[in-house]
């Protein structure tokens, strides 16, 4: 039994389905079932290698691609709940969304696009679908993990036409220029939310940002304000959270009141209504204009600092190297992804890059460039 959503939500009772047919979740519902397959799985726990801003080695506490994913369900789950939607479909998308991801974060990413220009590109939100409809290796009756429709539809937040017409039903809503589920818009702007507020976080953790260079960013400016003005004697870490929950709680009220807003505007009444319909989920006007200020922050100040850009450009080589040396002798693949490369070409290469840690990426590079570890 499902709890009470809004007519509009998604109802796992009501799935399109699987690709595979299997026999009910109970007391299961099918979107618990997806998010539990999704934890479970192989892509998942390597997830806490994989670089968010800072590779892994550069600090404990610093977010990894896992930390950010749950804190990813955790928006989302809230913001489900004050709209009534349904938060175990929101969670599976969130804790899906960047299984796909390379090593290196968008370094990585953008260096395997370039590798593979000539072969169909690389874009990591692409992989995550292939990741859960392909490459996972758990059930004897398939490949993949066999997700619900809405749950596929929901990690595929972003794809060309051209790859779209390749997908079947799940690439459908971006030829016919549809919406997905009011779960899956929420589960973007959740991800949205949770990465520019733990990048403030882990940006002035690292001493790259300071406080008083985010003093120019009109939402952390007001919110540092308050904290300062209702705990004048706090110092050090705490005036950073406590500044950045305020932000994120500021962040989730103004888009569960717009998105409210949007949708009796709209006359939604259905989940076909909502796919129809223009985008619902938003922000205001006013707070779309700061939550956007910050990221232009954090890409002038954070992502180009130069000590991120030179960890950025060592990535890139390491993403590049190990792609010139995979595909220029495929002996070098370990034995089941020369299997795969006979069969698959370069895909079956990003496939095996893709799937790498940070510090997995690093090794392979090692055993195959560094004269030390001849014998590795």
């Amino acid at each position: 039994m499902e709890p009470s959503f809004a007519p509009y939500a998604a109802h796992s009772g009501q799935s399109r389905g699987r690709v595979h047919r299997e026999a009910p979740a109970a007391p299961r519902s099918e979107f618990q079932r997806d998010r539990d397959r999704i934890i479970h799985s192989t892509a998942f726990r390597r997830l806490e290698y994989k670089t968010q801003v800072f590779v892994n080695h550069e600090g404990d506490l610093f977010r990894t691609r896992l930390t950010h994913s749950i804190e990813v369900a955790q928006i989302g789950r809230t913001i489900a709940r004050l709209l009534s939607l349904n938060e175990d479909l929101v969670e599976a998308v969130a804790l899906a969304h960047d299984l796909g991801h390379t090593p290196f974060g968008h370094a990585g990413q953008d260096a395997l696009n370039a590798c593979m220009r000539e072969h169909g590109g690389f874009e990591h939100n692409l992989q995550s679908l292939r990741v859960v409809d392909v490459l996972e290796e758990r059930y004897a009756e398939f490949e993949g993990l066999n997700l619900t429709f809405e749950a596929r539809e929901g990690i595929l937040k972003h794809c060309a036409l051209a790859n779209a017409e390749k997908l079947g039903e799940v690439g459908r809503r971006f030829i016919d220029r549809k919406q997905p589920s009011l779960e899956a818009q929420i589960a973007n702007l959740a991800d949205e939310i949770a990465y520019n507020n733990h990048d403030v976080d882990d940006g002035l953790r690292s001493g790259l940002i300071t406080l008083e260079q985010l003093s120019e960013v009109t939402i952390f400016d007001r919110h540092l304000a308050e904290v300062r003005r209702k705990h004048p004697a706090l110092q050090g870490r705490r005036v950073v959270t406590e500044t950045v929950r305020r932000i994120i709680n500021t962040l989730i009220l103004d888009l569960v009141d717009t998105t409210r807003t949007n949708v009796v505007n709209s006359g939604v009444e259905t989940l076909d209504d909502v796919r129809n319909a223009p985008p619902l989920a938003a922000f205001s006007p006013a707070i779309l204009e700061q939550h956007r200020e910050l990221k232009r922050f954090l890409l002038h100040h954070l992502y180009r600092h130069y000590k991120v850009a030179r960890m950025s450009t060592k990535a890139g080589r390491i993403i590049s190297d190990l792609y010139a040396a995979f595909t220029g002798d495929a002996r070098l693949l370990p034995p089941e992804h020369q299997a795969r490369e006979s069969l698959e070409g370069r895909r079956a290469v990003a496939d095996y890059i893709a799937g790498m840690t940070d510090r997995y990426a690093m090794r392979e590079h090692r055993r195959i460039y560094a004269v030390e570890e001849i014998y590795d």
